[in-house]
Protein backbone atom coordinates (compact mmCIF):
# COMPACT_ATOMS: atom_id res chain seq x y z
CA UNK A 1 0.00 0.00 0.00
CA UNK A 2 1.36 3.47 -0.83
CA UNK A 3 -0.92 6.62 0.35
CA UNK A 4 -4.50 5.19 -0.65
CA UNK A 5 -3.25 2.77 -2.89
CA UNK A 6 -4.48 -1.09 -2.40
CA UNK A 7 -4.22 -4.02 -5.09
CA UNK A 8 -6.87 -7.02 -4.20
CA UNK A 9 -4.23 -10.03 -5.67
CA UNK A 10 -6.51 -12.26 -2.91
CA UNK A 11 -10.25 -11.86 -4.73
CA UNK A 12 -11.62 -14.77 -7.11
CA UNK A 13 -9.78 -17.37 -5.66
CA UNK A 14 -6.44 -16.03 -5.41
CA UNK A 15 -6.15 -15.99 -9.58
CA UNK A 16 -4.77 -12.62 -9.38
CA UNK A 17 -2.26 -12.98 -6.63
CA UNK A 18 1.35 -11.89 -6.98
CA UNK A 19 0.31 -10.68 -10.37
CA UNK A 20 -1.04 -6.75 -10.04
CA UNK A 21 1.19 -3.78 -9.74
CA UNK A 22 -0.92 -0.67 -9.86
CA UNK A 23 1.37 2.66 -10.53
CA UNK A 24 0.50 5.49 -8.13
CA UNK A 25 1.62 8.39 -10.37
CA UNK A 26 -0.35 7.26 -13.31
CA UNK A 27 -3.00 4.44 -11.87
CA UNK A 28 -2.08 1.83 -15.02
CA UNK A 29 -2.67 -1.73 -14.09
CA UNK A 30 -0.08 -4.07 -15.07
CA UNK A 31 -0.91 -8.14 -14.55
CA UNK A 32 2.25 -10.21 -14.73
CA UNK A 33 2.65 -13.86 -16.10
CA UNK A 34 -0.73 -13.49 -17.47
CA UNK A 35 -2.80 -16.49 -18.09
CA UNK A 36 -6.35 -17.77 -20.18
CA UNK A 37 -8.23 -17.59 -16.45
CA UNK A 38 -7.63 -13.57 -16.61
CA UNK A 39 -8.93 -13.05 -20.07
CA UNK A 40 -12.36 -10.98 -19.41
CA UNK A 41 -13.73 -7.48 -19.08
CA UNK A 42 -11.67 -4.85 -17.24
CA UNK A 43 -12.95 -1.54 -16.49
CA UNK A 44 -11.23 1.67 -15.00
CA UNK A 45 -13.25 4.70 -13.09
CA UNK A 46 -12.13 8.12 -12.30
CA UNK A 47 -13.83 10.82 -10.80
CA UNK A 48 -13.56 12.22 -15.13
CA UNK A 49 -12.87 8.81 -16.94
CA UNK A 50 -14.30 5.58 -17.52
CA UNK A 51 -12.58 3.35 -19.40
CA UNK A 52 -13.45 -0.39 -20.13
CA UNK A 53 -11.25 -3.05 -21.80
CA UNK A 54 -11.58 -6.58 -22.48
CA UNK A 55 -8.39 -8.79 -22.37
CA UNK A 56 -7.89 -11.52 -24.70
CA UNK A 57 -5.47 -13.97 -24.40
CA UNK A 58 -4.01 -16.05 -27.28
CA UNK A 59 -1.47 -18.71 -27.69
CA UNK A 60 0.69 -18.22 -30.05
CA UNK A 61 1.78 -20.38 -32.94
CA UNK A 62 4.40 -19.75 -35.24
CA UNK A 63 5.08 -21.98 -39.11
CA UNK A 64 6.24 -21.64 -42.18
CA UNK A 65 4.43 -22.08 -45.38
CA UNK A 66 3.01 -25.18 -46.35
CA UNK A 67 3.36 -26.79 -42.77
CA UNK A 68 1.04 -28.47 -40.41
CA UNK A 69 0.13 -27.24 -37.25
CA UNK A 70 -2.34 -29.00 -34.62
CA UNK A 71 -4.63 -26.42 -32.38
CA UNK A 72 -4.58 -28.68 -29.23
CA UNK A 73 -8.19 -28.34 -26.70
CA UNK A 74 -5.72 -29.86 -23.87
CA UNK A 75 -8.54 -32.77 -23.54
CA UNK A 76 -7.08 -36.06 -23.20
CA UNK A 77 -10.56 -37.68 -24.15
CA UNK A 78 -13.89 -35.96 -24.62
CA UNK A 79 -16.80 -36.19 -22.20
CA UNK A 80 -20.34 -37.76 -23.22
CA UNK A 81 -22.27 -34.51 -22.91
CA UNK A 82 -19.11 -32.28 -24.28
CA UNK A 83 -19.52 -30.18 -27.16
CA UNK A 84 -16.63 -28.18 -29.02
CA UNK A 85 -16.98 -25.44 -31.88
CA UNK A 86 -13.45 -24.28 -33.81
CA UNK A 87 -14.12 -20.77 -34.81
CA UNK A 88 -11.91 -18.56 -37.13
CA UNK A 89 -11.19 -14.71 -37.73
CA UNK A 90 -12.85 -11.57 -37.23
CA UNK A 91 -16.23 -13.11 -38.40
CA UNK A 92 -15.78 -16.08 -35.98
CA UNK A 93 -16.62 -18.40 -39.06
CA UNK A 94 -17.77 -21.78 -37.81
CA UNK A 95 -14.98 -24.42 -39.18
CA UNK A 96 -15.46 -27.61 -37.32
CA UNK A 97 -17.49 -29.22 -33.83
CA UNK A 98 -18.58 -32.17 -32.39
CA UNK A 99 -21.17 -32.89 -30.39
CA UNK A 100 -20.86 -35.82 -27.86
CA UNK A 101 -24.37 -35.43 -26.90
CA UNK A 102 -25.68 -36.46 -30.14
CA UNK A 103 -22.58 -38.26 -31.14
CA UNK A 104 -21.83 -35.64 -34.45
CA UNK A 105 -18.73 -34.79 -35.97
CA UNK A 106 -18.62 -32.00 -38.81
CA UNK A 107 -15.95 -30.03 -40.58
CA UNK A 108 -17.32 -27.17 -42.53
CA UNK A 109 -14.25 -27.36 -44.77
CA UNK A 110 -16.01 -25.07 -47.92
CA UNK A 111 -16.31 -22.14 -45.67
CA UNK A 112 -14.65 -19.23 -46.57
CA UNK A 113 -14.37 -19.55 -50.17
CA UNK A 114 -13.02 -22.73 -49.71
CA UNK A 115 -9.94 -21.78 -48.31
CA UNK A 116 -9.91 -24.87 -45.79
CA UNK A 117 -10.86 -27.47 -48.35
CA UNK A 118 -9.88 -30.72 -47.86
CA UNK A 119 -7.08 -29.10 -45.30
CA UNK A 120 -8.82 -29.83 -41.59
CA UNK A 121 -8.52 -33.13 -39.53
CA UNK A 122 -10.99 -32.81 -36.46
CA UNK A 123 -9.82 -35.34 -33.61
CA UNK A 124 -12.98 -36.82 -32.30
CA UNK A 125 -11.50 -38.08 -28.87
CA UNK A 126 -9.77 -34.97 -27.80
CA UNK A 127 -11.35 -32.38 -30.11
CA UNK A 128 -7.79 -30.80 -31.28
CA UNK A 129 -7.85 -29.34 -34.75
CA UNK A 130 -5.26 -30.13 -37.15
CA UNK A 131 -4.85 -27.58 -40.78
CA UNK A 132 -2.14 -29.03 -43.31
CA UNK A 133 -0.38 -27.83 -45.49
CA UNK A 134 -1.14 -23.78 -44.67
CA UNK A 135 -0.82 -20.77 -46.48
CA UNK A 136 -1.12 -17.00 -45.28
CA UNK A 137 -4.45 -17.39 -45.35
CA UNK A 138 -5.05 -19.64 -43.21
CA UNK A 139 -3.31 -17.03 -40.71
CA UNK A 140 -5.39 -15.19 -38.24
CA UNK A 141 -7.30 -15.94 -34.60
CA UNK A 142 -8.96 -19.30 -33.81
CA UNK A 143 -11.23 -19.81 -31.16
CA UNK A 144 -12.27 -22.73 -29.17
CA UNK A 145 -15.26 -23.31 -27.74
CA UNK A 146 -15.75 -25.74 -25.41
CA UNK A 147 -18.85 -26.15 -23.04
CA UNK A 148 -19.76 -22.28 -23.48
CA UNK A 149 -15.58 -21.96 -22.47
CA UNK A 150 -13.26 -19.94 -25.15
CA UNK A 151 -9.71 -20.57 -25.48
CA UNK A 152 -7.80 -18.21 -28.59
CA UNK A 153 -5.07 -19.14 -30.64
CA UNK A 154 -2.91 -16.62 -33.06
CA UNK A 155 -1.93 -18.68 -36.14
CA UNK A 156 1.40 -16.54 -37.86
CA UNK A 157 2.32 -18.23 -40.98
CA UNK A 158 5.72 -16.63 -41.96
CA UNK A 159 7.30 -14.98 -44.81
CA UNK A 160 11.07 -14.97 -44.42
CA UNK A 161 13.58 -12.39 -45.88
CA UNK A 162 17.10 -12.09 -45.09
CA UNK A 163 18.81 -8.57 -44.76
CA UNK A 164 22.30 -7.19 -45.02
CA UNK A 165 23.33 -5.41 -41.32
CA UNK A 166 23.19 -1.57 -41.85
CA UNK A 167 20.59 -1.80 -44.87
CA UNK A 168 16.88 -0.49 -44.53
CA UNK A 169 13.76 -3.10 -44.62
CA UNK A 170 10.55 -2.13 -45.51
CA UNK A 171 7.70 -4.86 -44.49
CA UNK A 172 4.87 -4.23 -46.81
CA UNK A 173 1.63 -4.26 -45.75
CA UNK A 174 -0.09 -5.50 -48.71
CA UNK A 175 -2.57 -2.24 -48.95
CA UNK A 176 -2.05 0.34 -51.35
CA UNK A 177 -4.27 2.55 -49.27
CA UNK A 178 -5.86 2.11 -45.36
CA UNK A 179 -9.41 2.41 -45.14
CA UNK A 180 -11.14 4.93 -43.24
CA UNK A 181 -11.60 3.54 -39.54
CA UNK A 182 -9.15 0.76 -39.94
CA UNK A 183 -6.39 0.46 -37.14
CA UNK A 184 -3.18 -1.24 -38.12
CA UNK A 185 -0.43 -2.24 -34.81
CA UNK A 186 2.99 -3.50 -35.74
CA UNK A 187 4.29 -5.70 -33.16
CA UNK A 188 7.72 -7.34 -32.69
CA UNK A 189 6.78 -11.01 -31.26
CA UNK A 190 10.52 -11.65 -30.20
CA UNK A 191 9.15 -9.92 -26.73
CA UNK A 192 6.00 -9.16 -27.87
CA UNK A 193 6.54 -4.95 -28.15
CA UNK A 194 3.87 -2.60 -29.78
CA UNK A 195 6.31 -0.83 -32.26
CA UNK A 196 3.93 1.41 -34.35
CA UNK A 197 1.05 1.70 -34.88
CA UNK A 198 -1.74 3.84 -37.23
CA UNK A 199 -5.65 4.96 -36.71
CA UNK A 200 -6.66 6.09 -39.75
CA UNK A 201 -9.77 8.01 -39.18
CA UNK A 202 -7.93 10.39 -37.17
CA UNK A 203 -4.23 10.39 -38.90
CA UNK A 204 -3.07 9.31 -35.75
CA UNK A 205 0.51 7.57 -36.22
CA UNK A 206 2.50 6.85 -33.22
CA UNK A 207 6.14 4.82 -33.54
CA UNK A 208 6.98 3.36 -30.34
CA UNK A 209 10.96 3.71 -31.11
CA UNK A 210 12.16 3.32 -27.64
CA UNK A 211 10.67 0.27 -26.55
CA UNK A 212 13.07 -2.62 -25.75
CA UNK A 213 15.81 -0.72 -24.32
CA UNK A 214 15.68 1.66 -26.91
CA UNK A 215 16.97 -0.82 -29.74
CA UNK A 216 14.58 1.10 -32.22
CA UNK A 217 15.48 4.81 -31.54
CA UNK A 218 15.38 6.90 -34.85
CA UNK A 219 14.87 3.82 -37.11
CA UNK A 220 11.25 3.09 -37.67
CA UNK A 221 9.64 4.98 -40.28
CA UNK A 222 5.42 3.93 -40.57
CA UNK A 223 3.70 4.81 -44.14
CA UNK A 224 0.63 6.67 -43.27
CA UNK A 225 -1.31 5.65 -46.59
CA UNK A 226 -0.24 2.31 -46.50
CA UNK A 227 0.67 0.92 -42.92
CA UNK A 228 3.77 -0.09 -44.57
CA UNK A 229 6.94 -0.71 -41.61
CA UNK A 230 11.06 0.65 -42.81
CA UNK A 231 13.65 -0.36 -40.17
CA UNK A 232 16.39 1.32 -41.06
CA UNK A 233 20.01 1.04 -40.23
CA UNK A 234 19.21 -2.27 -39.31
CA UNK A 235 21.28 -4.67 -36.95
CA UNK A 236 21.10 -8.65 -35.94
CA UNK A 237 19.70 -7.13 -32.67
CA UNK A 238 16.09 -6.32 -34.97
CA UNK A 239 16.39 -10.07 -36.04
CA UNK A 240 13.03 -11.72 -35.52
CA UNK A 241 9.20 -12.16 -36.27
CA UNK A 242 7.54 -9.22 -36.76
CA UNK A 243 3.46 -9.47 -37.01
CA UNK A 244 0.92 -6.89 -38.48
CA UNK A 245 -2.79 -6.98 -36.47
CA UNK A 246 -5.37 -5.18 -37.66
CA UNK A 247 -7.72 -4.34 -35.14
CA UNK A 248 -9.23 -8.24 -34.52
CA UNK A 249 -7.38 -10.19 -36.33
CA UNK A 250 -3.25 -11.03 -37.78
CA UNK A 251 -2.91 -9.42 -40.98
CA UNK A 252 0.77 -10.13 -42.31
CA UNK A 253 3.63 -12.66 -40.66
CA UNK A 254 7.32 -12.04 -41.12
CA UNK A 255 10.53 -13.77 -39.79
CA UNK A 256 13.34 -11.54 -40.47
CA UNK A 257 16.95 -12.71 -40.66
CA UNK A 258 19.96 -10.52 -40.56
CA UNK A 259 23.43 -11.18 -41.74
CA UNK A 260 27.09 -9.23 -41.62
CA UNK A 261 28.14 -7.08 -44.38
Amino acid sequence: MVGNLTVYGDVLDGRFRDRLKLDHQTGSLTITDIRMEHTGLYELETKSVMKRFFLNIFDEISMKDGDSVTLNSDLTEMKDDDVIQWRFGNENTLLAEINKQTDSMTVYEDVLDGRFRNRLKLNNQTGSLTITNTTTEHAGAYALDINNERKMFLLAVYDEISVKEGDSLTINSGRTEITTGEMFFWLYMNEIALIARTKQWDDNITVYDDVLDGRFRDRLKLDDQTGSLTIRNITTQHAGRYVLLKERGLFKALSVSVYGK
